[in-house]
């Protein structure tokens, strides 16, 4: 099974690798922001942008509400899955 999990990118790190820093619920990662980048939307317009994060990739930008429910329904995830196995 393959999941994005939401993030937002607090900083470009290198312009021409297109890679850019990512707060993933509070751990911060550098990703590659290929697929979410073009001439309208170029690396330095990214900052503050919530995006699904997967094996290292930006694949889409999502609104900010869309990452909160998202981060939301892994957090109850989480906490059903902690109440099954205790």
């Amino acid at each position: 099974m393959c999941l994005g999990i939401p993030g937002q990118i607090i900083e470009i790190t290198n312009v021409k690798h297109k890679l850019a820093l990512v707060n993933i619920g509070g751990v911060k990662r550098e990703v590659n922001i290929a697929c979410i980048v073009d001439e309208q939307h170029p690396p330095e317009a990214c900052i503050g942008d919530w995006v699904l994060v997967h094996v290292g990739f930006a694949m889409n930008r999502i609104n900010e509400q869309e990452a909160a429910e998202t981060l939301q329904l892994f957090q109850e995830l989480a906490a059903a899955q902690a109440g099954i196995s205790t």
